[in-house]
């Protein structure tokens, strides 16, 4: 079987600078377990536009591959306009309506690489492996920062470096085409946002993001690159074409 990774670059990040101050020293627990309980089921909820929206891209699967740098900039600039529209409003409903439409045109940009999942004879088999292993990086980090009394707010600006770095590698390998840079980064994509994660959740449970709306935003951003990634490699690596 030829270890051919799956183009698809297009998918970003989707995260902006703005989100990443250093956590308040004062905890208030009662606070940030309710600020978490929150997260969860908003997150929860995000997930009806994601699959919504990923319906829609996998009948534009076609569109957005043939055009994979158009795609890129305008997810690029979808999300992150979308993300200041959050910020703007984080503490009314049109916050959670523009969240939704975020997560919405998310899963519309997981259409091409779920539509080369479906191609495949053990593409769903994938796509659950991919999920399940998202649930587990998610569950994890989300022990280690509810349960550690260490503060993780100092990662903040080196995780957004890596961001941007992975960023200009993206748009480098859309030219250059390199497989082995493609399994690279979707490899580095997977770390880094994994500790974006434990970075996030930490910082909600230490008082650090008091509105749950701008932590469930940074929150979900974090599981579907993760989610994303992951797909890709079992695909190049374990995709089983007909």
């Amino acid at each position: 079987m030829e270890l051919k990774p799956v183009r698809t670059e297009e998918q970003a990040f989707g995260r902006s600078a703005g989100a990443y101050e250093p956590a308040e020293v004062a905890v208030d627990a009662a606070q940030g377990q309710r600020v978490l309980r929150n997260t969860y089921l908003l997150l929860a909820a995000t997930m009806v536009p994601t699959i919504a929206g990923a319906a829609l891209g996998i009948q534009l699967a076609g569109v957005m591959m043939a055009n994979p740098i158009l795609t890129f900039v305008i997810m690029l600039a979808a999300t992150i306009g979308l993300q200041f529209g959050i910020a703007a409003n984080r503490n009314s409903g049109v916050g959670i309506a523009l969240l939704f439409v975020l997560t919405f045109v998310m899963g519309a940009l997981l259409g091409p690489l779920l539509n080369v999942a479906l191609s495949m004879r053990n593409g769903m088999q994938l796509v659950g492996y991919a999920a399940a292993g998202t649930g587990v990086i998610f569950f994890a980090m989300g022990a280690v920062a509810t349960t550690t009394k260490r503060d993780f707010s100092f990662m903040g600006k080196f995780l957004f470096v890596g961001m941007i770095a992975l960023l200009v590698a993206i748009v480098a390998n859309m030219f250059l085409h390199i497989p082995a840079l493609a399994l690279t980064i979707s490899t580095l994509v997977i770390v880094l946002f994994s500790l974006y994660l434990l970075y996030d959740l930490n910082r909600i449970v230490r008082g650090g993001e008091t509105n749950y709306i701008l932590a469930t935003t940074g929150v979900y951003i974090s599981l579907l690159n993760i989610f994303s990634s992951l797909l890709q490699l079992l695909l190049a690596l374990g995709g089983d074409r007909d």
